[in-house]
């Protein structure tokens, strides 16, 4: 069953950001440019994101040590 929720997370260690945008089965990834990848669903919907060398690509500011949901 799908559930409409959205949650992130973040490991200091490896530099990454998770977005989970549903709890829904990963088809398939693409990476969209160096270190962007979407998480898409049987149907082709985007229900997850993974930015990698997350403190390069993300803006200043943005608290990636901490993880939370929406």
């Amino acid at each position: 069953m799908e559930e409409d929720m959205m949650r992130s997370e973040s490991d200091l260690i490896v530099d990454a950001l998770s977005i989970h945008l549903a709890e829904t089965r990963v088809v398939e990834s693409e990476e969209i440019r160096p270190g962007f990848i979407v998480d898409l669903d049987a149907e082709g919907r985007i229900v997850g994101v993974e930015i990698l060398d997350a403190s390069k690509q993300v803006a200043p500011g943005t608290a990636l040590d901490r993880p939370h949901a929406a």
